[in-house]
């Protein structure tokens, strides 16, 4: 099931997602970093159990916290269609859980007007609501499917981690007391790995800052110009924290909160924009899927 939206229609979709993560950061949660310690499944990124792709942007979180709330056993999602394609079935009385698409498209009558006035043809904002059920929800599929990740040993996490930041390229400094990306100089920085109590965070806080590393001029281009305390600089923290959210469950690491005393300046700018957490997720996934790409490089 499916449903395109604009107007009023993606609003109402907007605001809905943007007032429910609103809520779960004035509860002092993070949609990014769920407790999966009380979960069935492993960390990871949401996928799609038929064609084994990742879901991105908002989804992600949308899916999480789905995964959180019914109590699932992985991260594997099909459409009613999907499942009944693989041959199983959702099963009675199951209700689905709503993602979205966004896009943009030039109407016929947009083309025709801009080639008589010689303009640039203006294009439409639209969203697609699709209707998603978890695995555990079907019936009747098949033992193995491309979705379902099976999660990885404790032992590879933190090699896989490091061949990943080695394979990335960055001018990557260990050492100091600051963890920080440099935007002028271009290099990452990050304090020892024996100087954090919990050492899994010395990649937790990795990923962070090579997120903001993506932004560059010469990789992503997002603007990096905000100083602490002003909104561009809360907009680009955000999609660096999903980023390493990101990173980090592709990785079976658990992912975490890094800056949580930035928690008020998100909220403030939730607040203001209901498409902010749109944004901020889209350009997370991007900059996820930069770093992860790199995978290949190093054979993992």
């Amino acid at each position: 099931m499916r449903r395109t939206e604009t107007g009023s229609g993606a609003s109402s979709l907007y605001d809905q997602v943007t007032s429910r993560i609103i809520a779960e950061l004035e509860a002092g949660r993070l949609p990014w970093v769920q407790p999966w310690d009380g979960a069935g499944a492993s960390a990871g990124l949401p996928r799609n159990a038929g064609t084994g792709r990742c879901y991105s942007g908002i989804n992600v979180l949308i899916l999480w916290s789905a995964v959180i709330g019914g109590g699932y056993g992985s991260q594997a999602w099909l459409t009613y269609r999907q499942a009944e394609a693989l041959g199983g079935h959702v099963r009675k009385g199951e209700q689905g859980t709503t993602i979205c698409y966004a896009d943009r498209f030039t109407p016929r009558v947009e083309i025709d007007r801009a080639l008589e006035m010689g303009e640039a043809a203006r294009q439409i904002a639209f969203l697609k609501r699709f209707t998603v059920f978890h695995v555990d929800q079907c019936e009747g599929l098949p033992d193995e499917l491309p979705g379902i990740v099976a999660p990885l040993p404790e032992r590879t996490i933190v090699p896989r981690a490091e061949a990943l930041i080695e394979a990335c390229g960055a001018d990557f400094r260990i050492g100091g007391d600051r963890a920080f990306y440099a935007p002028d100089a271009d290099f990452v920085a990050v304090p020892f790995p024996q100087l954090y109590r919990v050492p899994i965070d010395f990649y937790r806080t990795a990923f962070h800052e090579l997120g903001h590393w993506t932004g560059h001029a010469s990789r992503l281009g997002r603007d990096l110009s905000g100083r602490f305390g002003d909104a561009f600089y809360a907009r680009e923290e955000l999609v660096a924290e999903m980023t390493s959210a990101f990173v980090c469950a592709e990785l079976s690491i658990q992912p975490s909160v890094r800056h949580s005393d930035y928690i008020g300046a998100w909220l403030q700018v939730l607040r203001e924009d209901h498409r902010a957490i749109f944004r901020a997720a889209s350009a997370a996934s991007k900059a996820a899927d930069y770093l992860l790409a790199f995978r290949q490089a190093c054979g993992r």
